[in-house]
């Protein structure tokens, strides 16, 4: 035999070779390295708050409508701005910048002393436990997706009422959203 046979003879398997540990090795190995389980992106509502980006989870949403006139509450909680006909069905409106801290009162919308709304103004109706509510918001961003990889713990310096409705803090590229619990902004 050539020496390069020889060399060759060790290279290849025998069948008379015991390969058990080798079999123990490759077992679960089939060429492709194991994968990480895969995480699934949730989706959201991106919209602005006082030039700030918020999101909310999009099976809380409802739907999306333009200002309608709103009918305003005597003696109504300082975030109820009022109440909306949403073909037939009457839902309160709130403003949750005042809840956010984003500014100090809500802003006069319904009444005879109501400003109109400016163009880009929504109301987002999200769905809660006691039933549909409207949201007042600057503008609507979009629909964003997140993985849970994406998402940052809410920081530990919000003020105790905040804490209970900032969820997270997700991150697309350069971009922040405040990521909120629609029933715990809507709660006074």
């Amino acid at each position: 035999m050539s020496r390069f046979a020889a060399l060759l003879d060790d290279f290849f398997f025998r069948p008379d070779e015991d390969v058990s540990g080798l079999q123990d090795f490759a077992a679960g190995s089939d060429g492709v390295a194991a994968r990480a389980p895969e995480e699934v992106p949730e989706e959201y509502l991106a919209f602005r708050l006082e030039g700030e980006s918020y999101a909310v989870p999009i099976r809380a949403v409802r739907e999306i409508s333009k200002v309608p006139p709103l009918t305003e509450i005597p003696r109504a909680e300082p975030q109820l701005l009022g109440v909306m006909n949403l073909r037939g069905e009457l839902l309160p409106v709130y403003d949750v910048k005042v809840r956010l801290g984003l500014a100090e009162r809500a802003p006069v919308v319904a009444g005879p002393d109501a400003a109109v709304a400016p163009r880009d103004t929504r109301i987002l109706v999200l769905r809660t436990e006691t039933g549909p509510a409207g949201v007042w918001v600057d503008s609507v961003a979009g629909v964003v997706k997140f993985k849970p990889s994406m998402l940052e713990p809410p920081p530990q310096g919000l003020r105790l009422g905040d804490r209970d409705c900032v969820v997270a803090i997700g991150r697309r590229g350069p971009s922040l959203f405040i990521l909120l619990d629609a029933e715990q902004a809507l709660s006074s």
